[in-house]
């Protein structure tokens, strides 16, 4: 007999099963995703027939933690929207990350294996015992014959000499099994312990005057995609052009994986809001320090929360470690192709600047970062030869590239090819570039400098209540190729902030002296194989009382 408690919960069950039911359930394709360089806009379309009516249609492919103010939905032939309603998907059949779900998928198979090894090991072990108790009860039983006891000796023998040996194997064989389930397990639990982004789902209520079928068109805005710019510079020789290739790594972890959808690069960040800030008034009052005392061991806490009156951001800071990530001397091989330039269109007539990339792309919802290639500039360069010698004694080879505002470039890691071989990474940083970006090529070894301090000319002089040190440096520069180059050579003088510390005595063998910042600079051609000495030489006067950083 069924209780009343039992029926009441029967009938909540069928209403629900119900109401489900009568849900339309239909699936969102993702066609479009236009990526900022943090979230990503995603927009896709379903085509639905409806009664005439209010009908609730429940949308799945929709990706998790969408930012519901920016969800907009479109629908044609009349059709009204009434509602809309988002959730998180937790009971769908897969919430893991496609990495967690091969990982289990591995360790049930090989589960499945290592049953299999355990029950042929339990067979042999029934097999050894019967085989052990026969030989005792050969043993105890004198009615046999000596040649029929022998016989049957020699068969158990040879039986359990050879089920030892298939026990040893199978017993080695599921050993290495649990050790691979073991590191598959500690491998899962490392990937369930990052953060995964499961599905979502839409419901929407519609309202249709008549029966009819439309187009539902429906965008949102996700916070866990991105990309963050790269590039590749290849310099095949000094007569050349500089070839640049741009390229993104693009990363997301919204819940759905993106299918041979089109995508739009954007340099937009939604994230930082739209609104224009508004200045108020600055009304001045008198400051009345209150007297602050730290006791021993005293640290301060929660300093990000400070608040530091005149403080200011200086912009947007972009993200570049990939992931991820960076310094993959393999993306020699991923170069884009050349006609990559017939499928991207640049749209910089707007605050941001967006490359339209008509390629499809295949992109997992992995959190991992995926090249993608934006575009490629033959840029004209001229070539000269870098050195700093009191930091480095090696010289750089430099392009410098003029009138490349017009390249919409990012703050980017750099990959170094020269002469068809990767020499290094570098950075281009746009923010701090004027007329002309020098652009590092790496380190030239058939150009040797040598800076050393002259010990000679070395002299500590002691003039009433002042000390003069002199100092002199040579430095020796060989050219060993079969060229002529030119070098740039920077070095420097001190510089004295205190009216009781005196440069005098300056001489810099024809460089270009700047006397307020120090910099000397020395701009020399070089035959082959020919070497050149400039010296710099400095006195420091300074009272004998104290000591000074030289």
């Amino acid at each position: 007999m069924i209780t009343g408690k039992y029926v009441s919960t029967g009938i909540l069950m069928l209403l629900l099963c119900s109401n489900s039911y009568a849900q339309q359930k239909e699936k969102i394709e993702i066609e479009h995703a236009t990526i900022f360089l943090n979230g990503a806009e995603l927009s896709g379309h379903a085509r639905i027939t409806l009664p005439q009516g209010e009908t609730e249609v429940l949308f799945t492919n929709i990706a998790g933690n969408v930012n519901q103010q920016s969800l907009n939905i479109g629908a044609g032939n009349g059709v009204t929207i009434q509602s809309s309603a988002f959730q998180n998907n937790y009971l769908q059949n897969q919430t893991v990350s496609p990495r967690v779900q091969l990982l289990k998928d591995s360790i049930e198979l090989i589960q499945r294996d290592r049953a299999g090894v355990g029950i042929q090991l339990t067979v042999i072990g029934e097999q050894i015992a019967l085989l052990s108790d026969n030989k005792q009860v050969a043993g105890a039983n004198t009615g046999l014959s000596v040649a029929e006891l022998t016989k049957m000796l020699d068969l158990v023998k040879a039986k359990m000499a050879g089920l030892l040996t298939d026990q040893d194997k199978l017993t080695r064989v599921a050993t290495k099994m649990d050790e691979h389930i073991a590191k598959l397990q500690q491998q899962m639990a490392s990937e369930q312990s990052k953060d995964y982004q499961p599905g979502g789902q839409l419901l929407v209520k519609f309202y249709a005057p008549k029966a009819t079928s439309t187009d539902v068109h429906i965008a949102y805005i996700v916070t866990s995609a991105g990309w963050t710019p790269s590039y590749d510079l290849r310099v095949d020789n000094l007569k050349d052009p500089v070839h640049l290739f741009y390229k993104a790594n693009v990363y997301q972890n919204s819940g759905i994986n993106w299918d041979k959808i089109k995508i739009t690069l954007s340099t937009g960040n939604p994230v930082e809001g739209a609104q224009a800030p508004v200045l108020n008034p600055w009304y001045l009052q008198f400051y009345n320090p209150v007297a602050f005392q730290p006791s021993p061991g005293y640290q301060m806490k929660n300093a990000k929360n400070l608040s530091l009156g005149g403080a200011r951001s200086e912009g947007t800071q972009y993200m570049i470690d990939g992931v991820r990530v960076y310094g993959n001397n393999d993306l020699a091989a991923n170069e884009p192709p050349t006609t990559i330039q017939n499928y991207v269109t640049v749209d910089n007539s707007g605050v941001n600047t967006s490359y339209d990339i008509d390629l499809p792309y295949t992109i997992p919802s992995d959190g991992q970062q995926h090249l993608v290639s934006v575009k490629s500039y033959d840029l004209p360069a001229t070539f000269r030869y870098y050195a700093v010698p009191k930091l480095d004694r090696d010289v750089f080879l430099q392009a410098q590239i003029t009138n490349w505002e017009d390249l919409n470039l990012l703050p980017a890691v750099t990959n170094i090819f020269y002469e068809g071989t990767y020499v290094g990474q570098g950075a281009i940083d746009v923010r701090n570039t004027r007329d002309t970006m020098n652009i590092s090529l790496g380190r030239d070894k058939k150009i040797v400098i040598r800076r050393e301090r002259d010990k000679e000319l070395r002299s500590v002089r002691t003039i009433g209540s002042n000390v003069k040190e002199s100092f002199t440096y040579k430095l020796d520069i060989r050219n060993t190729r079969k060229e002529a180059v030119n070098i740039f050579v920077i070095d420097q003088v001190p510089v004295s902030n205190d009216k009781d510390i005196v440069v005098e005595d300056v001489e810099t063998d024809g460089a270009n002296y700047d006397e307020t910042t120090g910099a000397v600079q020395w701009t020399i051609k070089l035959a082959p194989n020919e070497t050149v000495t400039r010296k710099l030489s400095y006195t420091v006067k300074y009272p004998k009382s104290k000591r000074i950083n030289l």
